[in-house]
């Protein structure tokens, strides 16, 4: 890893901390979720309203490399 990699990884963590101050629920949600329904066969659906009024919806089934994947974000997260 680079200089610059570890830099972007700074920056990342950064913004990741100041998106949790600005939305102290989210991550209790995603706490949460994580804990309780990160199952092979869940559905997760993200809906986005704009501001213009169009949406936006789209849904995955978790696979077990989804999975893994998301343990490994959330160990990136616990990384101090």
């Amino acid at each position: 890893m680079n200089l610059n990699s570890l830099a972007l990884l700074q920056q990342m963590k950064n913004q990741i901390g100041k998106f949790k101050t600005r939305h102290p629920k989210f991550p209790l949600f995603l706490n949460a979720v994580s804990e309780n329904a990160l199952l092979e066969g869940t559905v997760i659906e993200i809906t986005v309203a704009a501001p213009g009024g169009q949406n936006y919806t789209s849904n995955i089934k978790l696979m077990p490399e989804d999975i893994e994947l998301i343990q490994t974000l959330k160990k990136m997260d616990q990384i101090n």
